[in-house]
């Protein structure tokens, strides 16, 4: 049975005033392969990128990317949001074959 890929999630504030820049980063591990390259048969390695990240405070999305094939091996991500209330923080990211990695943080506004 494979692991599940556990997100390492870093907010520069757990607590923040309303209208704060509140900073995440994140790295999750990923191969990324483009599709382009080629085992030791000479066969294709099938394309497995996550294409798509999004992160959600208390339910409202407050960031988004999508990714290419150009994004190296365990990805990092760093942005910015302001805070407007409290919530759980959750780091979504969606691979090529619709599976997601998941994770979360938390976040308390006054």
């Amino acid at each position: 049975m494979a692991e599940a890929v556990k997100p390492r999630i870093k907010l520069d504030k757990k607590q923040a005033k309303k209208g704060d820049l509140v900073e995440v980063k994140a790295l999750v591990s990923h191969i990324m392969e483009s599709g382009q390259r080629r085992d030791s048969a000479g066969n294709t390695i099938p394309r497995k990128i996550l294409s798509k990240f999004t992160c959600t405070v208390n339910g409202k999305e407050v960031f988004s990317a999508d990714f290419e094939p150009a994004v190296s091996a365990n990805p990092y991500i760093q942005f910015k949001f302001r805070a407007q209330e409290s919530g759980p923080v959750i780091l979504t990211w969606v691979d090529d074959d619709g599976s997601k990695i998941v994770g979360q943080d938390s976040i308390t506004v006054t």
